[in-house]
């Protein structure tokens, strides 16, 4: 995938990456067995991915409109301790991210592929969604994901920020060497 000189600039600033969870880190749909209880399921190799931006200063937050007990386990086990649920207003939430971290809307990439994400994919720095979003979606996002949401899609835009900045090549170093 070859992406324009314009977007790998904007990406090569970016600081943060933030992510709406259903329809992004799972497939959208809603599992819930006859309990109640609710099941997602997550792609493996989007998890590694977000701990190889974190590794390399990235940060990164989930930021969604439910409140689900399955994302707070998932981010637990990723080490990602800025999760945001419930949000109403995600760009807010975002705002709010950025003050926090002494950041700008302009160093954060954020993926979302719905309506709530809307105002957070036209204001940061650069917005993002996956294929199987609305078309009213990808009318406003500055990049849509070859992968599904919650089929890798996360990993591809983890790599892509990885090679943009200049990191993906001491990434491989580490897996083929064995170095840290």
């Amino acid at each position: 995938m070859t992406l324009p000189n314009a977007l790998l600039d904007r990406l090569r600033r970016v600081r943060l990456l933030a992510l709406d969870v259903d329809g992004v880190l799972t497939d959208g749909r809603l599992y819930f067995q006859a309990d109640g209880i609710e099941i997602k399921a997550f792609h493996t190799q989007d998890g590694h991915g977000l701990k190889l931006l974190k590794r390399v200063g990235i940060h990164v937050a989930l930021v969604t409109g439910r409140d689900s007990p399955m994302v707070s386990q998932r981010a637990a086990s990723l080490g990602i301790d800025l999760v945001h649920q419930g949000c109403e207003d995600k760009l807010a939430t975002l705002r709010g991210l950025c003050q926090r971290l002494d950041l700008e809307l302009e160093q954060v990439a954020y993926c979302g592929d719905d309506l709530p994400d809307l105002a957070a994919i036209k204001r940061c720095g650069v917005g993002i969604t996956v294929p199987n979003a609305p078309d009213y979606i990808h009318t406003h996002a500055d990049w849509t994901t070859e992968r599904l949401g919650g089929h890798g899609a996360v990993r591809e835009i983890c790599d892509t920020l990885l090679e943009s900045q200049g990191h993906w090549g001491a990434v491989l170093d580490t897996y083929l060497h064995g170095r840290t």
